[in-house]
């Protein structure tokens, strides 16, 4: 896992231009501590930091060819074995045990048709000296991150991250009402972000860029197909693929560990490790949690005894974090994640303890498996079975998450009514409505699960990978999502949902699979989402923090807030503040003002 930047200029001499390449590149150095380069051509230059994992001595990037091809490469592939083997057998010399000389390699073979035969997660572009031609790719379901830009003036900017791109000279650092729109959605619409002027590429796309133009294709969607195994086959299938899946992610030249919740997802992952060797393991907690845990609508119960069931029954090497609460609403904290996210939310707590848990991981381990993705392949998320969700005609996890509040309420209402965001996340729902692949004669309920299911897999899941990369890769810690291979989630997602909840429960065939690897607790738990903090400590310090902000007087955010609608909240009993759910206007504000300062962005409206 690494961080790349480039700029493709056909109207200047990039030769020299390595300061602003330079400049580029550094913004990505925690994506990758352990070496950085920068390769200059008449027009183009490619950065590169490296995370290094596979091949520790012989994978250093850019990495070129003798005939003027230069890869810069971020990512994981799985099966670079035997597309090295494949490569040998048609004459290709390697000098690395690396994957990236495998991608390089593979590209001089197969042109952009290397993305098709790539398994797992990455990001990369390639150089072609010999046309003067940009290829950009991403993985098929977005787990790497790559964003680009045709800056003022012309050319291409790209980057692993927005900062890479906002630190050319020319390019300016704004938001605009779409952007913000974006943000209040939650519901991530492909290949937009929320910098004005910067794209997305989206998973499964590639991208040319040459002296003709830009042009992008799709080489990988979903697609519907007739599912013909029986329910014991089907269970054996997923099974035997999880098996494959995480052998291969288990390869790595650097300590490797699990994230373990004690849910079925991330138990069913460690266990598969295991069985390959000793496999360490982190939990995260709150000091307290436990003991004073209460059923909030969608946790019904804490982690941790189920932890502790996992770690008796496997034996790993664990580790619990702990973590105070108090710790999670220090404004120095949440402006870290938001500078490493780039993307404000309304997350809180739940996003400063996963930096932490991070930060905490990555003295031990550089690689760590995630139970990440499971929910939306295989639907275990509560509105996957509440029938006013699923009938909603709207992205269904919006009712539940938006019950009680929506994260614009304490925005200006001159600003609301501008931003429309009910109309914007219609017509985001519509358009991705008009991409869901069906079956022929499949019914009206197999067809609205199978769209349910495809929203989840393209428009929320993203926002959590996203979230998982930024997180992970602020300290330089490799997260691999075994539950996002395609071939998983190709064969899942054309099962009938009678066949997923078979047996009346959410994630019917991942338990059946996994049965004789857990113990009975966590198969028979419930789902539980990532913990976030019940200390009403946390809630009085963050409505602190927006007292403070008001009467500062010169926070950015000012003038985007309804200062009547703000006071009322502060106004309201502390229980009014106490959930996940009751303040997220609060946690956004909060967001939204440390991303403007942090990013010192320009509102555009």
């Amino acid at each position: 896992m690494c961080g790349i930047a480039g700029w493709i200029d056909f109207e200047r001499d990039l030769s020299e231009e390595g300061a602003v390449a330079s400049a580029m590149t550094a913004t990505l150095a925690p994506r990758g501590p352990d070496g950085a380069g920068v390769w200059l051509g008449p027009h183009a230059a490619l950065g590169h930091r490296r995370l290094a994992v596979i091949d520790i001595e012989g994978g250093r990037q850019p990495m070129t060819t003798e005939s003027g091809v230069v890869l810069t490469y971020s990512g994981e592939v799985y099966n670079f074995r035997e597309l090295r083997a494949e490569l040998e057998a048609k004459g290709h010399r390697f000098r690395t045990r690396s994957d990236t000389e495998v991608v390089l390699r593979g590209y001089m073979e197969w042109g952009e048709g290397v993305a098709q035969r790539l398994n797992g997660m990455y990001a990369f572009a390639v150089w072609d000296a010999r046309t003067e031609e940009l290829l950009l790719v991403r993985d098929r379901m977005g787990v790497k991150p790559l964003f680009y830009c045709q800056p003022p003036g012309g050319g291409l900017l790209f980057g692993s991250e927005p900062k890479a791109i906002l630190a050319h000279p020319r390019v300016p650092r704004a938001v605009d009402a779409d952007g913000l729109r974006e943000i209040l959605t939650i519901a991530q619409t492909p290949g937009r972000s929320v910098y004005r002027g910067l794209h997305e590429l989206r998973p499964g796309q590639l991208l040319r860029f040459g002296r003709a133009g830009l042009s992008a294709r799709r080489y990988w969607t979903l697609e519907a197909q007739e599912h013909t195994d029986d329910l014991d086959t089907t269970i054996e299938t997923v099974r035997g693929l999880l098996e494959d899946i995480v052998e291969r992610q288990l390869v790595a030249d650097v300590p490797l560990c699990s994230l373990l919740s004690g849910g079925l997802d991330s138990s069913a992952i460690t266990a598969l490790g295991a069985r390959h060797g000793e496999l360490r393991s982190f939990a995260v907690d709150f000091d307290g949690y436990a003991d004073h845990f209460e059923d909030d609508g969608m946790r019904g119960s804490p982690d941790g005894p189920y932890v502790r069931d996992v770690v008796r029954h496997l034996r790993p090497d664990h580790t619990d974090i702990v973590l105070d609460t108090a710790g999670l609403a220090l404004p120095s904290l949440r402006s870290d994640v938001v500078r490493a996210w780039e993307y404000p939310q309304f997350s809180g707590d739940m996003n400063t303890s996963l930096h932490l848990l991070f930060q905490a991981i990555r003295g031990h381990s550089t690689v760590a498996l995630s139970g990440e993705s499971a929910d939306e392949v295989f639907g275990g998320y509560a509105w996957f079975h509440l029938p006013e969700a699923v009938a909603a005609r709207t992205f269904p996890w919006l009712v539940v998450m938006m019950r009680q509040q929506r994260p614009e309420n304490l925005l200006d209402l001159g600003l609301r009514e501008q931003l429309d965001i009910t109309g914007y996340e219609h017509d985001r729902y519509q358009e991705a409505l008009a991409e869901v692949p069906h079956v022929a004669g499949a019914d009206g309920r197999e067809r609205r699960m199978r769209e349910v299911s495809y929203l989840h897999l393209t428009r929320f899941v993203t926002m959590l990978l996203d979230r998982k990369d930024r997180l992970s890769m602020a300290h330089g810690l490799e997260v691999r999502v075994p539950f996002c291979d395609h071939r998983l989630v190709e064969y899942v997602f054309n099962t009938p949902w009678s066949m997923k909840t078979y047996d009346g429960r959410e994630k019917s065939l991942l338990r059946a699979a996994c049965r004789d690897l857990l113990p009975a607790s966590v198969l028979e738990r419930r789902k539980s989402p990532y913990p976030a903090t019940q200390d009403p400590a946390y809630g009085m310090a963050l409505r602190a923090l927006l007292a403070d902000l008001v009467a500062d007087g010169t926070a950015p955010v000012l003038p985007l807030l309804d200062t009547q609608a703000v006071k009322a909240l502060l106004a309201t009993p502390p229980q009014a503040t106490a959930s996940t759910l009751t303040r997220i206007s609060l946690e956004m504000v909060l967001d939204l003002n440390a991303w403007l300062t942090s990013q010192d962005l320009r509102v555009a409206l």
